[in-house]
């Protein structure tokens, strides 16, 4: 039977994980297995696993259900664990579902996209030597990493805000209409991120408690799991506090904004006052009447021009002097 790359076992030599060829079903009923990964398996792949396992594996529209006697149960065939973690490309964050099942000593994971700290996670337990003990110690490794991943994408927004927040509050140079509007769309995207990373850490917390509730792990796994509780507690409270300094950035930026479009506004307005009277004035020596004396004088054209002039400059030099015009 041939399979293809999104199925991947691994098995414990010495204290490391080491990744197993997997050709057929007898390869899955190895006694030293102690993880078998699935990347958005196919039917075929699914259908083998279920063969050697018994339970069943959550498709994609089960990986994303929200209740919580759905996502973290434990019943005949072990525990059984569904939590999201954050996957940063290129500045754009995806929410990644994953699925864990703990089976007489050995994790079935299932994920709905490939994950980057799983990547990582079996580089370190490949290399380092006494890492991982069982299974248990595979989901522990994965949450942490996971938490440790969320405050690195926590310190990068830190440092995008502190960007914009030196832009938008620099008097050294003026900030063009281009520029707030980038940055309004750089603030937009760092909300979205912290909140990603929020609901990932508020569902791992969540995770983490059943996980300590249900009285499988060892007392040195359960020190792991408050350890990382308590660090999902740090990180929430600075979540907060970026969502704090999201929404002051975004009221400053959009006060500058309401501030130019003011701007544009009073350029218009005074314009319009400015050249009422001398419209007014050539309103007058536009009629059509037949008893103007202005009309038979030599100089009359010249008065109307330099009378126009006069009552465009007058309520210009009087804004001026109010300081209308600043």
């Amino acid at each position: 039977m041939g399979l293809g790359k999104m199925l991947s076992a691994f098995v414990l030599e010495e204290g490391r994980v080491i990744q197993a060829q997997i050709d057929d079903k007898d390869d899955l009923t190895r006694k030293d297995l102690v993880w078998v990964d699935l990347a958005y398996p196919s039917e075929e792949e699914r259908e083998l696993v279920q063969s050697v396992f018994p339970l069943e594996l959550p498709d994609d529209e089960e990986l994303q259900d929200l209740e919580a006697s759905a996502r973290y149960y434990q019943d005949q065939h072990g525990i059984h664990i569904r939590s999201t973690f954050v996957q940063t490309a290129d500045d754009v964050a995806s929410i990644v579902n994953m699925s864990f099942s703990l089976h007489q000593g050995r994790l079935l994971t299932v994920h709905d996209d490939d994950l980057s700290l799983l990547r990582l996670f079996r580089m370190q337990a490949r290399s380092s030597r006494g890492m991982v003990r069982d299974a248990a110690d595979i989901l522990l490794s994965c949450y942490e990493l996971g938490v440790e991943r969320d405050a690195d994408v926590l310190e990068r927004i830190y440092t995008a805000l502190d960007e914009v927040g030196t832009v938008v509050l620099s008097r050294k140079k003026e900030i063009t209409s281009r520029i707030m509007r980038d940055n309004v769309e750089r603030i937009a995207a760092q909300e979205d991120l912290n909140s990603k990373v929020r609901l990932d850490l508020i569902d791992n917390r969540r995770a983490l408690s059943f996980l300590l509730r249900s009285r499988v792990l060892s007392p040195d796994q359960a020190q792991r799991v408050k350890g990382v509780l308590r660090d999902i507690d740090s990180l929430n409270g600075h979540t907060g506090f970026i969502f704090d300094k999201v929404n002051f950035l975004m009221d400053a930026l959009l006060g500058m904004i309401n501030l130019e479009q003011n701007k544009i506004i009073k350029i218009f307005s005074i314009a319009a006052v400015v050249f009422l009277p001398p419209t007014l004035v050539a309103s007058i020596y536009g009629m059509n009447f037949e008893h103007m004396p202005e009309m038979k004088w030599p100089l009359g054209y010249p008065m109307a021009l330099l009378l126009m002039v006069f009552a465009a400059g007058a309520p210009y030099l009087y804004f001026r002097q109010k300081g209308w015009l600043d």
